[in-house]
């Protein structure tokens, strides 16, 4: 994608959530890597690629059967230590 040649500039945090089964995983983690090393790295404390262990895509949407897979604590977390500052 051309937009990813920007990645590397990016400097706000960046919390991105992928399903271990999903077809697009390879998407996050080429994007992650991008945004975390050469240029990236100076900007790479505040993002995070959180991998969902057991789910794809479509079982990261509240209120289906498995929305106990949401790591909403997580997500909290990275929220107040990257959103505070």
């Amino acid at each position: 994608m051309p937009i990813l040649q920007y990645s590397k500039e990016i400097r706000s945090a960046v919390l991105m959530i992928h399903g271990e089964k999903a077809h697009s995983l390879y998407f996050s983690q080429d994007s992650f890597k991008d945004m975390t090393t050469g240029a990236g790295e100076k900007w790479a404390a505040n993002k995070e690629l959180m991998i969902i262990p057991g789910a794809n895509h479509t079982d990261l949407y509240d209120g289906g059967v498995d929305h106990d897979k949401i790591p909403f604590d997580r997500i909290e977390a990275f929220l107040k230590e990257h959103l505070s500052k």
